[in-house]
């Protein structure tokens, strides 16, 4: 299991459509510029105004907090994005803009080699102790707060921001309501 902390990163303040945003990079331990095959990123963002686009960069929107954001998302109809929406996933050649109502949304990115590789997101809320079966493809959890997370060989703290590269039958705990994204990165 490979554990990275957000204090290992460089944490890039930026602008998108006139707000700041605080993006982690996540690589896989072996990859390089020139052979890696997925980039998993997080961008917190509190802003309106269009969408960077990013070639072959997959993107997926959720509400942390606040009434909500109303996207426009090329060939799709308009929609609003609320705390209580699943993430909403939507390829990288994909023309956006967006108006944030009010609050703050979460930026996940996801790079992988097109028709090789697929992902999902999922977004949980975990209390107490959570048992997570991470066989196959690549799984990783992105924490948005405190937790502790246990395999059979390794224990690790997380920090906000964080980011675990799990590897079979994990114990994940947390002594409060801690929101995460778990995301699967599989062959296509």
């Amino acid at each position: 299991m490979h554990v990275l902390h957000s204090k290992d990163y460089r944490r890039m303040p930026w602008k998108n459509g006139g707000g700041e945003t605080v993006e982690i990079a996540v690589f896989p331990p072996e990859a390089d510029l020139a052979s890696f095959g997925w980039r998993v990123s997080m961008a917190t963002v509190a802003s309106d105004g269009p969408f960077s686009v990013f070639a072959g960069i997959d993107r997926t929107l959720s509400i942390l907090e606040g009434k909500g954001m109303e996207l426009d998302i090329a060939g799709r109809p308009s929609t609003l994005l609320t705390q209580a929406s699943h993430p909403l996933a939507f390829p990288a050649d994909a023309q956006t803009s967006a108006r944030l109502v009010s609050g703050t949304i979460v930026d996940l990115n996801v790079m992988t080699r097109r028709g090789q590789w697929t992902h999902q997101v999922e977004r949980r809320v975990v209390e107490g102790q959570h048992h997570l079966d991470a066989e196959g493809g690549v799984t990783m959890l992105l924490s948005l707060g405190n937790m502790r997370i246990d395999s059979q060989s390794h224990g690790e703290e997380l920090g906000r921001l964080d980011c675990a590269i799990l590897e079979g039958v994990v114990l994940i705990t947390s002594d409060m309501p801690t929101e995460t994204y778990l995301i699967r990165i599989t062959p296509a």
